[in-house]
């Protein structure tokens, strides 16, 4: 875990490495001190000699300077080093979400993707920065403060060594206690995520049903649930503080007592007392920090796993060795071909599928739901692989295709119609960012988007809210209709994404299809018979399985599927 966590160091090693060299030179600064100090005490004030008084006092002020300026760049350097490794982190956690394949996302929900992106690196972090200066600091700190002290009186150091084994069981038995505890924490911090996305993203559905008291009250059961295990994890933890303390104190007492009478018998001076004492509180200051490290420790633990279940998650798809680079024609064939979202064989969503489509060709497919019409398009562009059997495209098995140029032959529309926040131009060209302003008016003149667009008071340039929540359901398909077309595909499928226009519309964006990309091969899943009807082919699918291929007019006349279909759909439109 930590080798993969440190490979987003990167660039920053060298700040990494330097923090702690300076925190090194500043503990030897702070270990001096005290000596120079018992000097200054023993052959300056006690002896009355001003002489060694300025001279010690000259070393004492340049110790200390030199301690400040160590201290100064090792905390730069660190936070260099740890904001740096943060940004790292983050940047490939990020790319490696924008790997994935669709079934690697169904693992993880977007509100455990945030919290790993944002609360478990800053854990991380902190971390981090607390291991490359507190971590090297205490553990240097202590060792030299010892040193010093055994150095001045070997029995009176004992007492420091008495401290240790306490504490080190004191604190292994806090860690072993809270560390399931804090996973547990972050488990409920991605719960409160989704929860706020999901009532952020839905509040217009929310205000339209007067939810906003249950949507308080679901809010409020996980939000008391954080609470709830974070103020566990919390009382546990500050049983570290009481522990310290009585350590430091009973340190404290015991060398008060000995160092006293040892005073008293004339084998200790008063500067060496002093100087003891000092080192006495830099090892139990060492020792608090110590405690303070393995706090943060044991957060972010929990949070590193999380971190480094997600970078090692391995997109299931991969291209392969040798990929082809080209896409030769639109022709789609459906060898045998079954899929499970789960890879189970006994669970499956498609069973058995054969199907061919010439280039060119328009498809309808129409189905109930349930019926795994968009399970079959996502096989297409292969957003997931097959189970079994095989998809060809231009005659190649998709598995063959280099991923990217597969994706940018087939152009999909999904059911759930995506614009981000930018402009209708910025979002257009996610279809081809070098399109001039001429394409972008020409494919959304194909998609029945140009009249609304010229309407709008800064026309392509009117900015889209996130989400385009601020232009109507069937603006938003046609735009994302127009942004597909740009791509010039082979391949063009529109997974339901007519739905939300009237048919007038629908009928003049499938009329310009037929005129303008007549070489394209054209899918479109549709809930309307009106939308499928002219097309070379209508595919009716039933529970995973295709039921039937034929034309209206053949479907007509003998599919009983079609039929209800057809018939209540024009049950409706008569009584419109």
């Amino acid at each position: 875990m930590i080798k993969q966590l440190l490979k987003s160091v990167r660039e920053f090693k060298k700040a990494a490495l330097l923090t702690p060299f300076f925190v090194v030179l500043e503990v030897v600064m702070e270990v001096v001190i005290p000596a120079v100090m018992a000097l200054l005490i023993d052959r300056g004030i006690d002896a009355s000699n001003m002489g060694e008084i300025w001279k010690y006092g000259l070393i004492l002020v340049v110790c200390a300077m030199l301690a400040l300026i160590f201290g100064a760049l090792a905390g730069t350097y660190a936070a260099r080093a740890s904001t740096g490794f943060a940004r790292n982190l983050r940047h490939d956690m990020y790319y490696a979400v924008q790997d994935f394949s669709f079934s690697n996302i169904d693992k993880f929900s977007t509100g455990s993707i945030v919290t790993r992106l944002t609360t478990d690196v800053t854990n991380v972090q902190n971390s981090f920065q607390m291991c490359t200066r507190i971590a090297v600091r205490c553990p240097v700190m202590l060792v030299f403060a010892l040193v010093m002290a055994f150095r001045i009186n070997g029995r009176l150091a004992w007492v420091f060594l008495g401290v240790l084994p306490v504490l080190a069981v004191g604190l292994g038995l806090l860690m072993k206690v809270v560390g399931p505890v804090f996973e547990r924490v972050f488990k409920t911090y991605d719960r409160m995520n989704t929860v706020v996305q999901e009532n952020v993203r839905g509040i217009r559905v929310v205000k339209a049903y007067v939810r906003e008291e249950y949507e308080t009250e679901k809010f409020k059961g996980v939000s008391g649930l954080l609470y709830k295990e974070f103020s566990k994890a919390q009382k546990t933890m500050t049983g570290a503080m009481p522990l310290m303390q009585f350590c430091m104190y009973a340190c404290m007492l015991l060398i008060s007592w000995f160092g006293a009478r040892l005073i008293v018998g004339g084998s200790m001076t008063t500067g060496e007392l002093t100087s003891l004492f000092s080192y006495a509180m830099q090892i139990l200051m060492s020792l608090m920090m110590v405690a303070m490290v393995f706090v943060m420790i044991t957060m972010s633990k929990a949070s590193a796993e999380r971190i480094v279940e997600l970078l090692r998650e391995k997109p299931d798809l991969h291209n392969p060795e040798k990929p082809v680079t080209e896409v030769k024609s639109g022709d789609i064939t459906f060898e045998r071909v079954s899929f499970s979202y789960k890879g189970d064989e006994h669970k499956l969503a498609l069973r058995d599928v054969n199907l061919d489509i010439r280039a060119g060709q328009t498809i309808g497919i129409l189905g109930g739901t349930g019926a795994a019409k968009s399970t079959l398009v996502q096989l297409i562009p292969r957003l997931y692989d097959v189970t079994s059997g095989s998809v060809k495209v231009g005659g190649v098995d998709v598995r063959a295709y280099d991923i990217e140029t597969l994706r940018e032959q087939v152009a999909m529309v999904l059911q759930k119609n995506v614009l981000f926040s930018g402009t209708i131009k910025e979002n257009l060209r996610w279809g081809d960012e070098n399109a001039s302003d001429e394409e972008l008016a020409r494919v959304c003149k194909l998609a029945q988007a140009d009249e609304f667009i010229e309407q709008m008071p800064d026309g392509y340039d009117t900015h889209i809210e996130q989400g385009g929540t601020n232009v109507s359901g069937g603006q938003k398909q046609r735009l994302c209709i127009a942004r597909a077309l740009l791509k010039k595909p082979k391949i063009l499928i529109l997974d339901d994404s007519t739905s939300a226009v009237d048919t007038k519309t629908d009928a003049q964006i499938r009329k310009a299809f037929a005129e303008e990309i007549p070489d394209t091969t054209k899918i479109i899943i549709a809930q309307r018979v009106s939308s499928v009807q002219d097309a070379d082919q209508i595919v009716i699918m039933d529970g995973g399985t295709i039921q039937t291929v034929g034309t209206h007019d053949s479907l007509l006349a003998s599919n009983p599927i079609y039929q209800e279909i057809y018939n209540q759909q024009q049950k409706k439109g008569g009584e419109a």
